[in-house]
C-alpha cells in the first residue's frame, strides 16, 4: 500500500475528526498511556514555568495528557490538519493552550519560535515524509538540556508483536474505520506502523539527530512490544548542528 503523506494525509485527518474521539475511546488505555508517557519525560513542579510544544496534538488528546501532568506549564499545540486541530481548540482548556494550524516542516512559517523546555510528539513520526529533517527542527527548537517524548507506534521487531497489531487492525480498528467511511486513513494507520522504524531502530535515529539520554520505554497492556515512550534531551552544550537548524 502507498502510505498517505502530507496534504492527502492531512485530508484525511480531516474527513475522520468529526469520529476520531470516539474511535479513541474505544481504545483501553490510551489517554492513560499518553499520560504515562509525559510522566516519563520527568518534569518538575507541574510545569511551571515551562513552555512545552505538543506537535500532532490531533484532537487534543496528547494535549490533555500534557496539561493533566504539567497543569501549569505555557502548551502551544500544533497540526496539519485543520479539522482535527478544529476540535482541539473547542475543547474546554482549565488554561490557555496556543493552537497553530501548520505541518510540522514549517513551523518557522508559522512563527513558532525555540526556546521549548520539551517537545511532546504523539504519534507523528512515521506520518512524516523525513523524520530526520523533523528531528532536526525539533532540536533546534529544544533550548539546551530540553527533552524531548515521542510517544508512537514502534514494534519491537518480534513476529508475535506484529501479529497482534494486524489482527487488531484487520478484526476490530479497519471494520469500525469502514463503517464511518475512514478505512483508507485506517489502512495507512496499519501499514504505517509495520513499514516504521522498530523501537531499536527509532532510537537509533534520535542518537544519530544529536539527541543524548535516549531510552525506548514500552507501554503496559496489549500495547506492550507494539507502542513505545522515547524520552531523549537535547545536549546542553551548543554546537554548529542546532545553529545550523535554528
Amino acid at each position: 500500500m502507498t502510505l498517505l503523506r502530507d496534504k492527502d494525509l492531512a485530508a484525511a485527518f480531516d474527513h475522520a475528526s468529526r469520529s476520531y474521539d470516539t474511535l479513541v475511546a474505544a481504545n483501553p488505555g490510551y489517554h492513560a498511556h499518553l499520560r504515562r508517557s509525559v510522566r516519563r519525560l520527568g518534569l518538575p513542579g507541574g510545569g511551571q514555568g515551562l513552555r512545552l510544544l505538543d506537535l500532532g496534538c490531533g484532537t487534543g488528546a496528547s494535549t490533555a495528557a500534557l496539561r493533566s501532568v504539567l497543569p501549569a506549564a505555557d502548551i502551544t499545540a500544533v497540526d496539519a490538519s485543520a479539522g482535527m486541530l478544529r476540535r482541539a481548540a473547542a475543547k474546554p482548556w482549565a488554561r490557555e493552550v496556543t493552537f497553530v494550524h501548520t505541518p510540522v516542516e514549517r513551523l518557522a512559517e508559522a512563527g513558532v519560535r525555540g526556546g521549548f523546555d520539551a517537545v511532546f510528539a504523539a504519534y507523528l513520526f512515521r506520518n512524516v515524509t523525513d523524520p530526520d529533517a523533523v528531528l532536526a527542527t525539533v532540536r533546534g527548537l529544544l533550548r539546551p538540556g530540553g527533552r524531548l517524548g515521542v510517544h508512537e507506534y514502534t514494534l519491537s521487531g518480534r513476529r508475535g508483536d506484529r501479529a497482534v497489531w494486524t489482527l487488531v487492525c484487520r478484526g476490530v480498528v479497519q471494520p469500525a474505520a469502514t463503517l464511518l467511511g475512514d478505512g483508507r486513513l485506517y489502512r495507512h494507520l496499519w501499514h504505517s506502523v509495520v513499514e516504521f522504524d522498530t523501537a531499536g531502530r527509532f532510537a537509533l535515529r534520535l542518537r544519530a539527530a544529536g539527541f543524548e539520554g535516549v531510552r525506548p520505554l514500552p507501554l503496559p497492556g496489549w500495547q506492550t512490544g507494539i507502542a513505545h515512550t522515547f524520552v531523549a534531551r537535547r545536549p546542553d552544550r551548543p554546537d554548529e548542528r542546532t545553529e545550523e537548524a535554528r
